[in-house]
């Protein structure tokens, strides 16, 4: 399986997370790439540079206002002399509404849904390199590939079309799928990370075309909190093409391979042209932010599991934070879709 990286992610180098009122360094950090990398090394993957698509592919996705909001606002934010070394916003509209702000501090709020994705100097750069890297993992599966690969990050699924949030400013995996819908009618996206990819089913909640199938712990007690119920099936049009599995904390290999069964089921009776698959490795029992405890025998089951629903498939990387076994679950999970395949 190829692998497309782009080393223009270390352009951003986030510092600030706020969790449960502490503040510390973030975990969304330029060593978890180093780290997958090493995994892909070892699977002897043929890694690829991306394609230079341009703002096409973001366009499809995320708002101008907002892909505007991103492209100008470090500029703007230094330019107000007193400001600090990340973007964070203090203050958001929440659910009053509101009108749209012409100034740099209220933009921010209005395009961020939380203190999770400070933007420095090289945010915006390295988002867009991360969305080009999911862009090319699709069109190596539209020329054929059976399957690809995409090491993005900044990661994307919990930006929507105009904001950003959970460490993501670009919907890497939307990007993809819409991307594959330049030629199958019909794309799923399945989403396997430990956080609900509330982005993504935002992006597509209202369209029955894309399929969005997520994995994830029980968002009554973990983020996002506020979506990825089971109650959420879609509305208007695209009413039944969203399905959320959630899982109590703490769930392992078992349960989550019999959620995996029922995703799957779900896949295959809406006969998809491709596949995108979320991959978030955060599931893992090793993962520093403790929601599931999935082994690395468990991501090459689950590997196999995508393998065997026999779609063209693009991976792109979501969560998975510093371990010592990163990269291993990584390697495990592909290395089962290969083997299965």
């Amino acid at each position: 399986m190829k692998a497309v990286y782009s080393e223009a992610h270390r352009g951003h180098d986030p510092q600030f997370f706020l969790l449960r009122g502490v503040v510390s360094r973030t975990t969304e950090q330029p060593e978890r790439a180093e780290r997958l990398l090493a995994g892909l090394r070892a699977g002897s993957h043929e890694i690829v540079a991306p394609t230079a698509f341009g703002p096409g592919p973001r366009a499809r996705v995320h708002g101008p206002d907002y892909l505007a909001f991103l492209a100008e606002a470090w500029d703007a934010w230094r330019a107000l002399g007193d400001a600090g070394p990340e973007m964070i916003a203090n203050v958001h509209p929440v659910r009053i509404p509101g009108s749209y702000p012409a100034g740099i501090v209220g933009r921010l709020g209005w395009h961020t849904a939380d203190t999770s994705c400070p933007i420095g100097p090289g945010t915006f750069a390295a988002a867009c390199a991360a969305a080009d890297v999911a862009a090319t993992a699709a069109q190596l599966v539209l020329d054929g590939e059976r399957a690809a690969y995409a090491l993005c990050r900044p990661p994307g699924h919990h930006a929507s079309r105009d904001m950003a949030g959970g460490f993501c400013f670009l919907n890497n995996s939307a990007i993809a799928a819409e991307h594959l819908r330049r030629k199958h009618d019909r794309v799923a996206i399945l989403d396997v990370d430990v956080h609900h990819g509330n982005g993504t089913q935002a992006i597509f909640y209202e369209r029955p075309d894309v399929l969005t199938v997520s994995i994830h712990a029980d968002p009554a007690h973990y983020y996002p909190f506020f979506w990825g119920h089971a109650h959420e099936r879609g509305a208007g049009a695209g009413l039944g093409a969203n399905l959320n599995l959630p899982l109590p904390l703490g769930t392992g290999d078992a349960d989550y391979l019999a959620a995996l069964d029922r995703a799957a089921a779900t896949v295959r009776a809406f006969a998809p042209g491709a596949l995108v698959v979320a991959l978030g490795l955060d599931a893992s029992e090793h993962d520093p932010l403790a929601g599931m405890k999935v082994t690395t025998d468990g991501f090459r089951r689950i590997g196999a599991a995508i393998a065997r629903l026999g779609l063209p498939t693009a991976f792109v990387q979501e969560g998975g934070y510093l371990s010592e076994i990163l990269g291993v679950n990584l390697a495990a999970a592909l290395a089962g879709f290969e083997e299965a395949a």
